[in-house]
């Protein structure tokens, strides 16, 4: 039997489908890479943007098709769309066979099992990690670690709360003790994922109880383990013994996704952020103070309601004092279940937003290239991933600071080598290998 899966995202998506990919092919499915050839089509979806809504909608058109086509194909949605749908998602998309829910991952092999046999419907959620089930992951030299699943933050644009449920923090033995395994399963990098990481614990019973950074130490002292990231924190809960532990821990990565979202006080307090845009900047002259090469990314939204020209103005000023390495940008669109969706008009014209992201994009794209080129002419540490994407000829790999390097040399993925920077765009660099010996 053979699956086709398509992941929409972020990344606890992308760590979901490993799971899921390990608990089918655990069962005998195999991977194919046409749609057309699947005995399974499956969906692991997002709901937090409604360009991956309208992406997936397209992609759920095909497997109408297909299932009009070969009746017994079986069609799944899971993830943070199937289950804000849950209601509707059978009398809308009837070919729908299968639907569950982030947190309902682990009775996927059963329900896609009882489906080859009846009809399966929406079902109660169960509550379990995905990292309880085996993992297929994509590059065998990085993974994935869940550390939490839900959030408590009450953001209002956000659906994240209604679809993974409230925040509940997994043990650090059992993080620590994943993160072994993978490590001695050749794993050289590991990402630590939770909606809100640096609030972790703090649901935790007193016994068992561990703060963020100090789970960051313990992952960061796992034999093996050359580089470890995370992500994705909240401003709110950046402490300063994470901030310490980034510093003081040679293999935390010193890259650091601090989502935003707005740089206008008056539009953080209608988001329900809980921090203004001092003391977000305030945070980030103490990042820089204890980590003076930190590579900064963050999340901007352009048009929430009620942003005014002086308000996306307060953004573009955020961008250049923040001085970011990268910026995930995004208009806002109301999001069905959300306060903001439920009690604001979305009330900036569609081409005022257009207008404001080509700036805002053309900002973050200048202040990227700009921080880049501080790497031009040195030597750095790169984690081999693979062939170049844009050329078979080089290699591609990524420094601990989170950005891609293509580079001329010989070298496995997943080893550690030397590459001497020639040159830098706002998005990767360029380089060839030095003649010293591999790193690792």
């Amino acid at each position: 039997m053979r699956y086709h899966l398509t992941t929409f995202g972020c990344q606890m998506n992308d760590h979901d489908s490993e799971r899921m990919r390990g608990l089918l092919e655990s069962q005998g499915w195999s991977q194919t890479g046409e749609r057309d050839d699947a005995d399974l089509i499956l969906f692991n979806t997002c709901t937090i943007r409604g360009s991956a809504d309208d992406r997936f909608l397209g992609n759920l058109g095909d497997a109408k098709r297909l299932k009009r086509e070969r009746p017994d194909v079986v069609v799944a949605v899971g993830g943070c769309w199937a289950q804000s749908q849950k209601e509707q998602i059978f009398e809308q998309f009837p070919f729908v066979d299968v639907a569950f829910g982030p947190s309902e991952l682990t009775r996927l092999g059963e329900l896609v099992a009882r489906e080859r046999i009846e009809a399966v419907g929406a079902f109660s959620l169960d509550g379990a990690f995905s990292s309880d089930l085996p993992a297929r992951r994509e590059r065998p030299h990085q993974a994935w670690v869940q550390i939490s699943t839900g959030c408590n933050c009450v953001c209002t644009y956000c659906i994240v709360p209604s679809v993974r449920g409230r925040e509940r923090s997994r043990p650090a033995a059992d993080v620590v003790g994943e993160v072994r395994r993978v490590a001695a399963d050749g794993v050289r990098e590991v990402t630590l994922l939770g909606q809100n990481v640096n609030s972790y614990g703090r649901d935790l019973p007193r016994e068992e109880r561990a703060t963020f950074a100090e789970l960051l130490r313990e992952v960061a002292a796992v034999e093996g383990v050359a580089r470890v990231r995370y992500t994705s924190p909240h401003p709110k809960d950046m402490r300063e013994d994470v901030v310490a532990a980034m510093a003081e821990c040679p293999e935390v990565c010193a890259h650091l996704h601090l989502p935003a979202q707005s740089g206008s006080t008056r539009i953080l307090k209608a988001m329900r952020r809980t921090y203004s845009r001092e003391r977000y900047l305030d945070l980030v002259t103490r990042l820089r103070a204890a980590m003076p090469d930190l590579s900064l990314t963050t999340d901007l939204i352009v048009g929430f309601p009620g942003e005014t020209d002086e308000d996306f103005e307060d953004t573009m000023s955020l961008v250049e004092e923040a001085d970011y390495d990268g910026a995930y940008t995004f208009l806002y669109s109301p999001r069905p279940g959300t306060e903001a969706a439920e009690t604001l008009d979305d009330d900036v014209p569609a081409e005022v937003k257009r207008e404001r992201i080509g700036r805002l994009v053309d900002l973050v794209q200048a202040t990227g290239r700009a921080r880049a080129e501080r790497f031009v002419g040195r030597e750095a540490e790169v984690l081999v991933e693979g062939p170049s994407r844009t050329d078979p000829d080089l290699l591609r790999g990524r420094l601990e600071h989170n950005i891609t390097v293509n580079f001329e040399g010989a070298a496995e993925p997943g080893s550690l080598v030397a590459v001497t920077i020639d040159s830098a765009t706002s998005t990767t660099l360029r380089g060839r290998q030095s003649k010293v010996a591999a790193l690792a």
